[in-house]
């Protein structure tokens, strides 16, 4: 199986909400820490205040259980075909193996072939990747424009406006400072919270695109399994959340392209106070806390919660973001029926 078919295959298995936040940070380690060991001395003895948020959080919150594979309807995959520009190779049948179309004429790919459009049921995705992109910096759509293109390519699938949440829109440069592409995540909506990531660093559930030149479609992927609501569970108040940051059970989140994480949560150790100053739910692939064991997806789709907040260390402050537990059957499990 090609290199890029199975990194990608794996990307879209892995995400077990702290696995795929912590990947970056911990890429270099050979034995990795449990979350618990990587907080243990956060915030243990720090003024924690809590900032009202603006929005208030739904009281309550489903879980999900995910049914896969998803055999893709030959609607569905002649329009992906089709967006992707290679009717010539011909249109796949519905089935529930994994599949690809290999580069046939790639000049640097050693012994492997890459596979630039793949058929995943077994997450419920598809994916393309061009590989003749033009790098052109002409013609390339604006904001406005990307948007609208992607959210008329998403209807392609079936996917509509009210399951979907535009987030923003990102750039690709080619030689360091020249944009040669523009490109969108759709996330999708669950109950009108989405998932986690700009699609363009994580691997969430939704629709994305990119587009180049001359409006050469780059890249485009449909992340999209069936789901089956599994059960509502009270969401967490302010004292309860709080709770758990004291008991380890929220994580900070590396920054962007963060060099030394370790290094900035021995920082945080000497925290005298932390002001939470947002909260805002989403939903991820897999269970809180847990990180899969083998190469099958994960079974559930949960929502958690990413909070803002800043470390004040008497004479300086630090901007910190954390994911902690939101549902109360999350705390059960975690603080007192731990795996």
């Amino acid at each position: 199986m090609p290199d890029s078919f199975d990194e990608r295959n794996k990307a879209m298995k892995a995400f077990a909400v702290f696995a795929l936040m912590l990947a970056s940070a911990l890429s270099s380690s050979a034995v990795l820490p449990t979350w618990q060991e990587l907080n243990s001395h956060l915030f243990t003895n720090a003024l924690i205040v809590w900032q009202s948020p603006t929005n208030p959080l739904p009281k309550s919150f489903w879980t999900y259980k995910m049914l896969v594979p998803r055999r893709f309807t030959r609607v569905v995959l002649s329009n992906a075909v089709v967006l992707a520009s290679l009717e010539g190779k011909g249109f796949p049948e519905p089935s529930l193996q994994n599949s690809c179309f290999l580069s046939d004429d790639c000049q640097s790919c050693s012994c492997m072939r890459p596979c630039y459009f793949s058929i995943m049921p077994e997450t419920g995705s598809i994916a393309f990747d061009e590989p003749h992109q033009n790098n052109l910096s002409n013609a390339i759509p604006d904001d406005d424009d990307i948007v609208k293109l992607a959210f008329e390519c998403a209807a392609r699938f079936g996917l509509t406006g009210p399951y979907l949440i535009p987030r923003k829109v990102y750039v690709t440069l080619c030689d360091s400072n020249r944009i040669c592409g523009r490109g969108i995540f759709l996330s999708r909506s669950l109950d009108g919270i989405g998932f986690r990531g700009n699609g363009n660093d994580e691997s969430p559930e939704g629709f994305g695109m990119e587009v180049g030149g001359n409006w050469q479609i780059r890249s485009f992927s449909l992340a999209w399994p069936e789901l089956v609501r599994d059960k509502s569970s009270r969401t967490l108040n302010a004292a309860e959340i709080i709770h758990c940051i004291r008991a380890h059970k929220a994580i900070v989140l590396p920054d962007p392209d963060e060099e030394d994480y370790f290094a900035r949560l021995k920082t945080l150790a000497g925290a005298k106070k932390l002001t939470i100053t947002k909260i805002t739910p989403y939903y991820g692939e897999g269970i809180i806390g847990e990180v899969p064991t083998n190469d099958l997806p994960p079974e559930f789709v949960t929502p958690f919660a990413e909070l803002e907040a800043v470390a004040d260390f008497g004479n300086s402050n630090a901007a910190v973001r954390l994911v902690s537990p939101i549902l109360s059957s999350e705390v059960s499990r975690l603080l007192y029926f731990p795996r």
